[in-house]
Parts: structure tokens; sequence; C-alpha cells
């Protein structure tokens, strides 16, 4: 995208490659040229790419329910909730966030 309009808007600058596919820690571009992932855990995809425990994992989800605002409850983050306050002794509260 170097040279071209961009249209993003520039708060890193203008993306300098364009990544297509991923596995593991591996990205590569439309040319075939492999890079290691160093940037991808600060968001979303800290256990890797393409890994297919979690892709079936987030299929069989997506078949049931993809994503609800915070605002409201639903079984997986009640249970996630449930658990994580256990695990630290009880007694606490969690609150879940993003990016």
């Amino acid at each position: 995208m170097a040279g071209a309009h961009c249209p993003f808007m520039p708060v890193f600058g203008a993306p300098q490659v364009m990544f297509v596919r991923g596995e593991g820690t591996q990205l590569w571009d439309a040319s075939g040229k492999r890079y290691l992932d160093f940037l991808s855990g600060i968001s979303v995809t800290s256990l890797g790419h393409s890994h297919p425990v979690v892709a079936d994992a987030i299929a069989e989800q997506a078949h049931t329910l993809l994503h609800v605002s915070n605002f409201f409850a639903n079984p997986v983050a009640t249970r996630a909730a449930v658990l994580v306050d256990e695990l630290l002794g009880g007694g606490g509260q969690v609150f879940f966030c993003n990016s």
C-alpha cells in the first residue's frame, strides 16, 4: 500500500505490508514472504493463527452466539467470571473489557 492513496487513518502510519494468511506465529504476504508475528498478541491472536482447536472452538461458538456487548450477560462470560473469582479465592468481581 506504500506509495498509493491509503484509506486508513494515519494513526500508526500507512501499512507497509499486507498479510494474506497466518499459521501459528507466522504470517505471509501476497508474494509468499514469511514473517514472524510479534504484534498480534497485543490484540486478540495471542494463541496464534489458524490453530485447528481454536478455529473449531470459534466456529462452534459462532453457531450459537458470536458476540454481545458487556452491557449484557451471556453464559460463557458468566462461567468465565465465576471461574476467575473461584481461582482467586472468591468474593471478588470481574470486569471484562477489550481494546
